[in-house]
């Protein structure tokens, strides 16, 4: 297995990034202390986020994630084919429940929603409704077509969409239309005992007349942590690069798509509470390695026993880099590349090791 890895060190300041089911930021027990956590699949849609506004489309982070793929065929079949909205709309129910039901049949078209989110790139979305022109016109009963969709799909590819090679998609109706992901994450963890703060707030009635009662018009908590986070993410290289992957592609393009990957794990920061406890700072940390051959290796266990005390990213970083000299040493791990900012510019670590990109 041809791999690049990232091993992120990432100071955050009070910040809420990763919310639980009662609004508290999400942790773990590791190394027997409570840590702050954010979750795998939090870092993941920060990064299409990032890709979104750092306008990537153009290398290929074109894919959508959602329910309402009826919707979306509709206006493909509206816009480019002149189909009446209603028709349109039927032929849409019709595919997408073909996707995403066991049974293969249509959306109800009063609730056109899948039963869960389905992950598709605009070009999978113009040929599916080509093959409904096809199968259908404009006039012709909506009806079947399970297997012609479902084997369409699949031959179509996600080579326009490299965030789904990435990241990956699964479809429990259809085995043949989940498609593993090129990337690997782990969820992010502090690196020393981290608890949960909370913070009082107020808020004042602008209104309220100033009388002996006067006081606040609202009153809460929320909570909070402060953290340095260890994270961990690796593509995947021979994968990506596979016939369901990005195979189709160049591999100038497969380079630039692999670059932008990089630099988006690295820069982008999870939103949520972003304009109350805004947490954008970039990572303190990162390192950057190439192996040939070989499995994916964490350095999480460099933390095991908790960092203390004063300077925790300082600490942090001499118990990153011991460890992953000591499992070099022991296991014979061999690396081809290794690079580390602040050693190098983001700029400079990504050129080498999209180098070995092929």
């Amino acid at each position: 297995m041809k791999l690049i890895e990232l091993h992120i060190l990432q100071s955050f300041p009070v910040s809420c990034l990763n919310r639980d089911d009662v609004g508290a930021p999400k942790s773990a027990t590791f190394g027997g202390v409570s840590r702050a956590r954010i979750s795998s699949q939090c870092l993941k849609r920060a990064i299409r986020e990032y890709a979104e506004d750092q306008k990537l489309t153009e290398l290929k982070f074109t894919g959508k994630r959602t329910k309402r793929l009826a919707e979306w065929i509709a206006s493909e079949l509206e816009q480019e084919h002149k189909i009446p909205a209603e028709r349109a709309l039927s032929m849409g129910c019709a595919i997408a429940g073909a996707l995403n039901k066991k049974e293969g049949k249509a959306l109800d078209l009063k609730e056109p929603e899948m039963e869960t989110l389905f992950y598709a790139s605009p070009m999978q979305i113009k040929e599916l409704a080509k093959l409904a022109i096809k199968e259908w016109g404009a006039e012709k009963k909506i009806d079947g077509g399970k297997d012609a969709f479902r084997k369409k799909c699949s031959e179509i590819g996600v080579y326009d969409a490299a965030d789904i090679a990435l990241f990956g998609r699964m479809v429990a109706a259809d085995p043949s239309l989940t498609l593993e992901g090129a990337a690997m994450f782990s969820h992010a963890l502090s690196t020393h005992k981290t608890e949960n703060d909370l913070d009082f707030f107020s808020a004042v009635d602008d209104r309220k007349p100033k009388r002996d009662d006067a006081g606040a018009g609202m009153i809460g908590t929320l909570e909070f942590n402060s953290a340095v986070y260890y994270r961990y993410a690796a593509v995947n290289l021979d994968l990506l690069a596979d016939a369901d992957h990005l195979g189709k592609l160049s591999t100038e393009e497969r380079q630039k798509v692999v670059a932008a990957f990089i630099e988006a794990t690295v820069m982008a920061v999870p939103g949520a509470r972003k304009n109350s406890m805004n947490a954008s700072v970039p990572p303190s940390y990162v390192l950057g390695i190439y192996k040939a051959k070989g499995q994916p290796v964490q350095l999480i266990n460099a933390f095991e026993a908790p960092v203390k005390g004063a300077g925790l990213v300082d600490g942090s970083v001499k118990a990153l880099t011991a460890h992953h000299a000591q499992l070099k040493e022991t296991w014979g791990i061999q690396t081809t590349e290794e690079a580390a900012v602040p050693e190098v510019s983001l700029a400079k670590l990504i050129e080498k090791l999209t180098a070995h990109v092929a």
